[in-house]
């Protein structure tokens, strides 16, 4: 059965860790909303925790801190990066926990997470909710972002595939930064996947979004595979050229990010955005993409 306990977690006081017989999960309420591990009991944490932020809370700076989190695109150097250092309100809403953000001046929008764990797997629901909190209608997308640790590889599914021409209008997009360099060697282009490996040597930053109608990404670390699915809207506009999964990567750590359409808020109104994630132990190496299709493709 899933249970709950409040705990100081690498000095994080009140932090909220959901567990089974299988994996266990700590949402932080010190800063936030934010998941900052899921894992295998006594195994790895599949997320970053940023060595420079353990623990820290307060301040006016912005603050990756790692884990997983919500914000609201399309992006913006503002906008997109209010802090979220500041102490959240958390109640328990049966078997699941709610966690909710002051209202951010600059924006007046208020970010919540409800965040389930099953009893007996290693499934975890997360409801990511953005409330309008101004006197206006506000117009954004659902932004959920996964930083992963050091070192794995993220899997992204494109469009189905055919290799006749009887299709005449594309089914895919596929969204480019200035920075993206398609040459770089941690970017694996394939027939019918696409891959980015994260190494801790690189200097340069990468990013590309893509058009994912399957409604999932992966993360591959050592013989750990972490999935998250979305819902998938075809008949709504996405933001950054009609794209619902971004990857990025630097040089200490990468993101796996999930977006939901465009939508107008109305004042008072809330957007959701849901995702189900999932941990797998695999033997695979996941290299070929046979291996993926073979591997990977049944645990959805």
């Amino acid at each position: 059965m899933m249970k709950s306990e409040i705990i100081n977690y690498r000095g994080w006081e009140n932090s909220i860790r959901l567990f089974n017989e299988q994996v266990d999960l700590v949402i932080l309420t010190a800063v936030g909303p934010r998941i900052i591990r899921y894992g295998y009991k006594g195994e790895e944490n599949i997320f970053a925790e940023l060595s420079e932020t353990i623990g820290q809370s307060g301040g006016e700076n912005w603050n990756l801190y790692g884990g997983h989190r919500l914000s609201h695109g399309p992006e913006d150097r503002i906008r997109s990066r209010v802090p979220d250092n500041l102490q959240v309100d958390y109640e328990q809403i049966g078997e699941a926990f709610r966690v909710t953000q002051p209202v951010e001046v600059i924006t007046g929008i208020q970010k919540e997470l409800e965040i389930s764990l099953d009893a007996s797997s290693t499934i975890v629901t997360i409801v990511h909710r953005l409330y309008n909190r101004n006197l206006w209608d506000i117009q954004c997308a659902p932004w959920a972002l996964s930083v992963m640790r050091t070192g794995g590889r993220s899997i992204v599914p494109l469009p189905p595939r055919r290799m006749d021409d009887a299709e005449l209008q594309h089914n895919g997009s596929i969204s480019l930064w200035a920075y993206t360099n398609m040459a770089d060697p941690r970017w694996g282009w394939g027939h019918r996947y696409v891959t980015l490996t994260q190494h801790s040597s690189a200097e340069t930053f990468q990013k590309a979004g893509f058009w994912v109608p399957d409604g999932w990404a992966a993360y591959h670390y050592k013989n750990t595979l972490f999935i998250k699915q979305m819902e998938v809207k075809d008949d709504k506009a996405y933001p950054d050229n009609h794209v619902n999964v971004e990857l990025f990567t630097n040089h200490e750590l990468l993101e796996v990010e999930s977006l939901g359409p465009l939508a107008q808020i109305e004042a008072g109104g809330c957007l959701e955005h849901i995702e189900t994630w999932t941990l797998h132990h695999v033997i695979s190496e996941l290299k070929s993409e046979n291996e993926i299709q073979q591997n990977l493709i049944p645990l959805l």
